[in-house]
């Protein structure tokens, strides 16, 4: 007999699924200050140092809101061949690229 999770699973949404596959462990408290500092001071130098966009797109949640949160992961974790957008991997996890989505998703912290 399948277990209530597993009945759960099934019934849930795709959307609902993949929200909770995106949902890393959060980084340490200052670890996750070391990423507020480098999306504001990094990826702020071509996104705008508010991240309204500049030499590229703003990353406010309502430009993020329509594109899936696994692309963004990929673009961040392993950059945009082709384009000024370099890779992050040896700065970052694939876990924290995907607390950074989260955060801009929700509205990017102040440090």
């Amino acid at each position: 007999m399948p277990s209530v999770l597993v009945l759960m699973l099934l019934l849930a949404s795709p959307l609902a699924l993949a929200e909770v596959v995106l949902l890393p462990a959060a980084p340490s408290p200052q670890r996750q200050k070391e990423l507020v500092h480098l999306v504001r001071q990094d990826c702020g130098s071509c996104h705008g140092m508010t991240l309204q966009g500049g030499l590229g797109p703003a990353l406010t949640p309502a430009a993020l809101r329509e594109k899936p949160a696994e692309s963004l992961v990929a673009t961040i974790y392993s950059g945009r061949p082709g384009t000024p957008m370099p890779p992050w991997h040896r700065f970052l996890s694939e876990a924290e690229a995907q607390w950074i989505v989260a955060q801009l998703l929700a509205g990017f912290p102040s440090e």
